[in-house]
């Protein structure tokens, strides 16, 4: 069921196309990720989305309500790149003055977001004191503060380390089998989009793609299999003849896999002559490079 819809959407600045004509539908639930080179368009997109930046053309839709409804605000949370949290207070402080802006605070959701995201420890901290993991941290518990339907996540992981966000993202992954929350996320660490349930791909203001991960690698990456043996000539021909295309640098030989069963095959095959090899499969990384180019934008 469609939570999110986004028709002809459409943002200009002067003669500048920032987003042109964008469609997409969000299912209720879904983790859905937002990808695309800088100034590809992302951040005015979710701006849109979120109601920040008006349109110049187009319609969205949040359960039948659109951005400039208090109903549509109430839909949504947004942890956004700079926090709009205040430095003096506590993390305390500034999660229940967040809290009482709404009509009906629960206070045990308040209690259950403490505990999911480690604030515990924190709670008496002012805000300014924090590390960037502790500010994260709260900055979310901050967004779903008033029950959001959909949680919007621009950059949030930026300069965090690893055990941070693993931490953050487990938390949401909770909520979300819990409260069937739809999490929207844009990001620049592609590893983090391997478990979404869809991605777009956004560039010039376009999207480019549109599928699941699984169907993005199929379609856009392969698997890469080096290689390194005694007779590589042999080793191309083999990979040739099976159909995969296998290129020779040096005393390896790199070879494009469509299913992992092929490497099997291949490195069966041509046991005698190996002395080494390494298996990377396809990823999100692989997908990105291929679809936007390599170019430094």
């Amino acid at each position: 069921m469609a939570i999110l819809e986004a028709k002809g959407l459409t943002k200009t600045f002067g003669p500048k196309v920032a987003v042109n004509g964008i469609n997409l539908t969000v299912d209720r639930g879904q983790f859905v990720a937002f990808l695309g080179p800088n100034g590809a368009g992302k951040s005015t997109t979710i701006g849109m989305l979120t109601g920040l930046i008006q349109p110049t053309s187009g319609t969205i839709t949040v359960a039948d309500h659109t951005p400039g409804q208090v109903a549509y605000r109430q839909q949504i949370g947004v942890v956004f790149q700079d926090s709009v949290l205040d430095r003096q207070l506590t993390v305390n402080e500034n999660l229940r003055l967040r809290a009482r802006m709404y009509q009906h605070p629960d206070t045990a959701w308040f209690d259950q977001l403490i505990k999911q995201f480690d604030l515990a420890p924190i709670l008496n901290q002012t805000y300014g004191t924090l590390s960037g993991g502790q500010r994260r941290r709260t900055d979310i518990a901050r967004a779903l503060l008033n029950h959001p339907q959909i949680l919007f996540l621009d950059e949030p992981s930026t300069g965090l380390d690893i055990q941070t966000r693993q931490t953050i993202w487990s938390a949401l992954a909770a909520l979300r089998v819990q409260t069937q929350l739809t999490v929207i996320l844009t990001t620049h660490y592609l590893e983090e989009t391997e478990n979404a349930d869809f991605v777009y791909v956004i560039d010039r203001g376009e999207i480019i793609a549109a599928d699941t991960v699984v169907d993005l690698k199929n379609r856009y990456a392969a698997h890469q299999l080096t290689i390194q043996t005694t007779a590589a000539d042999r080793v191309k021909t083999v990979a040739n003849q099976a159909g995969l295309r296998a290129n020779i640098v040096a005393n390896e030989v790199h070879v494009n896999i469509h299913h992992p069963q092929q490497a099997i095959a291949l490195l069966t095959e041509l046991t005698d002559t190996i002395t080494d090899f390494e298996f990377h499969p396809a990823d999100m990384n692989t997908i990105f490079v291929t679809l936007t180019g390599k170019e430094i934008r």
